[in-house]
């Protein structure tokens, strides 16, 4: 199948090529602003599927818009005409049609114009009213405010809000992608006349940037956001990816002692810790127990055993680990506990707690697993 795409440099034009691609759709005719008309024709006459991204930016002047969008869409469906090829087009309309704003108007005109095509041509027209689309390769201080936020914040740079209570709509760019990839397939979802992504956001502006800020915690003091909601998991993963280049890395604090390191890696905002533990060869780490702090051990590299005494009783149980077989041990409280290094490498432990283990009120007790004889 060949599928003619305008707009393919853009946003959602880049994301849905890659999309595509993953589904083994591999002939894609691709146009971008700068195309030659004779190029336009050609596609026109072989293509078996039109996505149809290509517009203005909203910023622009009225007759700019119409031309940009009215206008090459008016050329686009011309051509198709001319060669009697009927395949389906899609086209890349706006939740703005609905609003008398100068963008919303170029909008409006296109569905109208695709609306007339469909009725005198018989052809197949799926027109999208997408809301606010955010997500990986927007461009920032464009026409993202997502976009915009994320780079101001990942570049710890200031982000300006005039209305926090701005109510948003939003899709996130793969769940449009998947949208878009599903009409070869005459699969879509309808809302009246309109195609519509079925999974989308509602947002108070205000809140979206506090989401926003909150993954600076990450790195500042190794808090996780709570990753629970749908979208904060979208607006994290759209944050990253404005990270710049030479800082996808980070330093963590290790505390050293002569029997090793523990590091925290992360403090999820629902509660608890991980941390990354190395216990030296022939060394020991522990000898305490906690009252309600429950931990989780998970060897991942060397060979060692973990140690327990119930603390009103002497008996010991051992449990041997190893990073050649991942094996989770719990540490229940009021046993005392251990890890030893019985091999030649350092041993590495993640570990989790459901507790943080600094400051006054950490909850460890020193108490020796294995007690002198008397």
């Amino acid at each position: 199948m060949k599928i003619l795409i305008t707009g393919a440099e853009g946003f959602i034009g880049k994301n849905l090529i890659i999309a595509l691609r993953s589904r083994g759709q591999n002939d894609l005719l691709t146009l971008d602003a700068d195309a030659p008309a004779e190029l336009l024709e050609r596609y026109c006459a072989e293509c078996n599927f039109v996505y149809h991204l290509a517009g203005t930016n909203r910023t622009r002047q009225q007759d700019e818009s119409m031309q940009g969008d009215f206008g090459f869409t008016d050329t686009l469906l011309r051509q198709l005409n001319k060669h009697k090829n009927r395949c389906p087009v899609m086209f890349a309309s706006s939740t703005q049609a609905a609003l008398p704003n100068l963008y919303g108007r170029s909008k409006k005109a296109g569905e109208e114009l695709l609306d007339l095509y469909a009725h005198e041509t018989g052809a197949k027209v799926y027109v999208f009213r997408l809301p606010h689309v955010f997500g990986k390769w927007a461009k920032p201080n464009h026409n993202s405010v997502i976009a915009t936020f994320c780079y101001n914040v990942s570049h710890d740079l200031p982000i300006v809000i005039h209305d926090e209570n701005t109510q948003m709509h939003l899709a996130y760019i793969d769940d449009v992608a998947e949208s878009l990839c599903d009409l070869l397939d005459d699969k879509t979802t309808r809302e009246g006349a309109y195609c519509v992504v079925p999974v989308s956001y509602h947002a108070q502006l205000g809140d979206i940037a506090n989401r926003i800020r909150s993954f600076r915690g990450i790195r500042e003091g190794n808090i996780l956001p709570n990753m629970s909601e749908p979208l904060t998991r979208k607006l994290y993963a759209t944050y990253i990816s404005f990270l710049p280049v030479m800082e996808f890395s980070y330093p963590l604090e290790m505390r050293e002692d002569a029997n090793g390191s523990v590091t925290e890696f992360l403090r999820p905002s629902t509660g608890g810790q991980i941390s990354v533990n190395v216990c030296k060869p022939g060394m020991t780490r522990g000898n305490h127990w906690h009252h309600t702090r429950a931990e989780k051990f998970l060897v991942v590299s060397g060979v060692g055993v973990i140690k327990f005494r119930r603390i009103d009783m002497d008996d010991v149980i051992e449990y041997p680990v190893s990073g050649k077989k991942h094996v989770v041990v719990d540490i229940p409280v009021g046993y005392a506990h251990c890890i030893e290094n019985t091999g030649k490498t350092d041993l590495v432990t993640l570990m989790w707690s459901s507790e943080c283990c600094d400051g006054a009120q950490a909850d460890s007790v020193p108490a020796d697993v294995l007690q002198a004889e008397e």
